[in-house]
Formats: C-alpha cells, sequence, structure tokens
C-alpha cells in the first residue's frame, strides 16, 4: 500500500524533490548526487527539523512523475504552489550543486535546470551567480 503525501507539501519537501529531480534527470542517480543531498538536508538551516524519513517518499513521487507524461510540469506544478517564493533562488542553488556533484553536467541536467530557471522566474543574472557558485565549490584540484 502507497503512502499518501499530506497535502500541501512542505516547502522542505519541495526542495527535496527538486534536489532528487535534477539527480534523476539524466536516468542515473549517482553516489555522489545522493551524497549532496544528504549533506544538504543533514546541514543546511533550511532543513532543520525535517523528516528524514519523508525523503523516500519525495524521491518515490518524483519517479512516479517522471514516469508519467507532463510529469516534469505536476512537478513544477507542486513546488511552486508549496515553496515561498523567498526559497526559488535556494531551490536552484541546491539543483545547481546536485547537477555538479559527480564532476560533469550531461545535456539532461542542463536541460532540467534549464526547465527551473524558467519555471521558478530565477532572474538570468541572479542564475550566472548561483550556477558560478556551484561549479567554484565542485573544482577540482
Amino acid at each position: 500500500m502507497t503512502e499518501q503525501i499530506p497535502h500541501p507539501l512542505t516547502p522542505q519537501d519541495c526542495l527535496v524533490a527538486v534536489m532528487i529531480a535534477v539527480s534523476a534527470s539524466d536516468e542515473t542517480i549517482r553516489t555522489s548526487e545522493l551524497v549532496k543531498i544528504e549533506s544538504a538536508v543533514n546541514n543546511l538551516p533550511v532543513f532543520a527539523g525535517y523528516d528524514l524519513d519523508r525523503m523516500k517518499l519525495m524521491a518515490q513521487t518524483v519517479f512516479d512523475l517522471f514516469s508519467v507524461e507532463e510529469g516534469l510540469d505536476a512537478l513544477f506544478g507542486l513546488v511552486r504552489d508549496n515553496l515561498p517564493e523567498r526559497l526559488f533562488e535556494t531551490a536552484y542553488a541546491l539543483a545547481c550543486d546536485v547537477a555538479a556533484a559527480d564532476g560533469a553536467l550531461d545535456e539532461a541536467e542542463l536541460r532540467l535546470l534549464e526547465e527551473i530557471r524558467y519555471e521558478l522566474n530565477i532572474d538570468r543574472l541572479h542564475a550566472a551567480a548561483i550556477e558560478r557558485g556551484s561549479r567554484a565549490r565542485h573544482t577540482t584540484v
């Protein structure tokens, strides 16, 4: 029996869903991406008090949405409806960090990041700054 997600989703649920969506966008969820998501949830103030058991539920929700036509649009609808606008840039920053976690950005990840920018109305200059910060954090020697 599948557990139902109470509506509305929490803002933290939305942030987790965005990170999982970026990780799953290339159909390969890498360990480095999972570690990045787990680290964000365990360490960032925005996730204080978040019920870690909901991560699995959010992952299943994203996978279920990705398996149906228009699922990405539905995901963005959930995020826009349940994530305060002041956290839109946070969502994009977390998405960029997950995408950069494995050291390479593939075409599917780049397309999804572009969609996130568009759907969350992230200003291009702000997006560039967020992307640059993520690139700097994930550069190797």
